[in-house]
């Protein structure tokens, strides 16, 4: 009786010694397999290309984390590279200066333009790097940049809102509502120190957001006209 018992026992254990070395090995398949699936997640859509919009800017951003590469015309891009990619400017958007009023640019359809030459900003644009800096650069970043609770403005006026939702916006003011905030832009067409100068804001604006001119003041610009004095002072004095 004994023996029959300890050589049940034993059996018993053999069987579960065996089970759980099948278990064990089990997951030494595994690797396998997912070495087997790797290249299809991370083959590339070979061939394929985004055409450049005329007027269009660039933008950097990174390939996706996933493990799938961007196929560009020059070549295969890894995941996490930061590479160009195209942005679209807004249809229509014409910025070639075609002629001047009170001391600023315009192009053929009255739009207020910037005019840089040899690096040299016309003075309404530098009139506007001053004027964002004084007024606008507390919420929406300094350059046009943007921050943590306000767009990029130069973003905006090149990619979103046309000039006259941008004169809408900055004498009425905006609000938007989601789930995450509730941001409040204040008007500014009572604002002197604002309104006087929208103009020169919004082709600073352009001039930042198609990276005509780089970051910081300008190191360069064109005269202060008598006719944009003349035009200046009305307004701030009227």
């Amino acid at each position: 009786m004994i023996a029959t018992t300890v050589r049940a026992t034993a059996a018993s254990l053999a069987f579960a010694t065996a089970a759980f070395a099948q278990t064990a090995a089990a997951p030494a398949t595994a690797p396998a397999a997912a070495d087997s699936a790797a290249p299809a997640a991370t083959q590339p859509n070979r061939g394929s290309s985004t055409p450049i919009p005329e007027g269009a800017t660039t933008v950097e951003m990174k390939a996706n984390a996933a493990g799938s590469a961007v196929a560009t015309g020059a070549g295969e891009v890894a995941a996490h590279q930061t590479v160009s990619v195209v942005k679209p400017t807004l249809e229509g958007l014409d910025l070639t200066p075609d002629h001047m009023e009170n001391g600023r640019w315009y192009n053929a359809e009255g739009i207020p333009v910037p005019n840089i030459q040899n690096g040299q900003v016309d003075y309404a644009t530098f009139s506007g790097y001053r004027r964002y800096h004084a007024e606008c650069h507390v919420c929406h970043g300094p350059d046009g940049e943007g921050s943590t609770y306000a767009p990029a403005l130069k973003e905006s006026v090149v990619h979103r809102i046309d000039y006259y939702a941008y004169q809408e916006i900055v004498a009425s003011g905006k609000q938007d509502v989601n789930k995450a905030a509730n941001l409040v832009m204040p008007a500014f067409g009572t604002n002197r120190n604002v309104w006087c100068y929208v103009d020169d804001i919004y082709v600073y604006l352009l001039a930042r957001g198609t990276e005509a001119i780089p970051r910081g003041r300008p190191a360069d610009k064109a005269d202060k006209s008598e006719e944009f004095a003349a035009q200046e002072a009305s307004c701030m004095e009227g």
